[in-house]
């Protein structure tokens, strides 16, 4: 289907958020291929902080100077602020983050160096557009969400509008958060004290984890539940420690997405395993599932209608039941 016809008619598509660094990056570059036009001209994201909105948009953009991110990364003057005093406009494409930005920078002059950017054929790239929404009064042409899943919509006049995206991306992150802290607590386990190498990870399930082994573990999955969920419940913090670990308590572990943790143990809520190794024939790999947060109905690897929840939100505004 020409990539003409795919921006038309779409409304929205979703995808587990992953949380290895290098896995965000290429999930950004293959949003770009599948849904970024060279039409696009105002392109929002949404996401609390550490969720992984400055990876996805370093995958879709290579190259991109970001002006703010988890790196401490801070360009001054803004160069989109900058260039709209100069009355020139320099690059092709511009990034800021607003919720940094609005510490240094009255909204209206945002707004106003935005509108020009975009009347001269310019890209501007905003992080949390839900906050410059409501003084700029003209939605982005793409809109990504990002929390437990990503959001991809081609927003029209009847929405979805960022608000909406906002209130089921922040709500989501912590379970990716718990989910992420539980699935290293458990890898942790199965090396340190039932002798196992580290195994490989495939993190795409909602309110969970999995992990992949060549060979089917002989280990009893109701011990290791039982031993993973007395460190929860002894609050340990967990800390950054670099690009590649986390620290829990005062041990260093190997990690792909450090930042992307809870702060403590104690924040991990209704850990539990399922209880038999699941064999998945297309990979040859038997898998072990590990869920968190709420029992809820259905599969955890079917991620859940977001846009039905955007019409429900949407509905509720309005006073329709």
């Amino acid at each position: 289907m020409p990539v003409s016809i795919i921006h038309e008619y779409l409304m929205h598509a979703v995808y587990f958020a992953p949380r290895g660094r290098y896995r965000l990056l290429a999930l950004g570059g293959s949003l770009a291929h599948r849904y970024l036009s060279p039409d696009d001209h105002l392109i929002g994201f949404i996401g609390d902080a550490g969720a992984g909105k400055s990876l996805l948009i370093r995958g879709m953009f290579p190259g991109l100077e970001l002006t703010n991110d988890d790196d401490g990364i801070n360009v001054r003057p803004l160069p989109l602020l900058d260039d709209f005093d100069r009355k020139h406009f320099r690059s092709r494409t511009y990034h800021l983050d607003m919720r940094f930005e609005m510490a240094f920078t009255q909204p209206w002059t945002i707004v106003e160096a935005v509108q020009e950017a975009i009347r001269k054929d310019r890209r501007v790239i905003v992080e949390h557009f839900d906050l410059l929404y409501p003084m700029l009064k003209m939605n982005a042409q793409i809109l990504l969400g990002i929390g437990e899943e990503v959001i991809v919509t081609r927003p029209n006049i009847f929405g979805p509008e960022p608000q909406e995206i906002a209130d089921i991306v922040y709500e989501s992150l912590i379970y990716r958060k718990m989910a992420h802290t539980a699935e290293d607590i458990t890898s942790l386990v199965l090396t340190r004290e039932f002798g196992m190498k580290k195994p490989k990870v495939h993190s795409d399930i909602k309110h969970g984890f999995v992990l992949e082994f060549d060979e089917q573990p002989q280990i009893d999955l109701k011990a290791l539940e039982e031993r993973v969920q007395e460190i929860i419940d002894k609050d340990i913090c967990i800390y950054y420690n670099d690009e590649t670990h986390i620290k829990v308590g005062e041990f260093a572990y190997p990690c792909t997405g450090p930042r992307l943790h809870v702060k403590r143990t104690s924040e991990v809520k209704n850990f539990r395993l399922v209880k038999e190794f699941k064999w998945d024939p297309i990979q040859e790999l038997y898998v072990m599932v590990g869920l968190v947060g709420p029992v809820e109905g259905g599969s955890p690897l079917t991620p859940p209608d977001q846009f039905q929840l955007m019409r429900r939100a949407r509905n509720r505004s309005k006073g329709i039941s």
